[in-house]
């Protein structure tokens, strides 16, 4: 069993490669890497229920550019 917390991104890219990552320590956003920037997720007092059980739902709220 994997003792790791996780938790469901929901909207944002389709083609985010996983919907269900740890959750992030510290602090209460999700960033994902994703070309050539990262997306940006925030916690919700939603749930979802998956196939790694109930999680928490962070929902997409923006995207930032790397620079270069």
């Amino acid at each position: 069993m994997n003792d790791t917390a996780k938790v469901f991104l929901e909207g944002g890219p389709d083609d985010l490669p996983d919907r269900i990552v740890p959750a992030p320590s510290p602090g209460p956003d999700v960033k994902i890497e994703l070309r050539n920037g990262y997306e940006h997720f925030r916690p919700t007092a939603r749930r979802a229920d998956t196939s790694e059980g109930s999680l928490t739902v962070y929902e997409w709220w923006e995207r930032t550019e790397m620079p270069g």
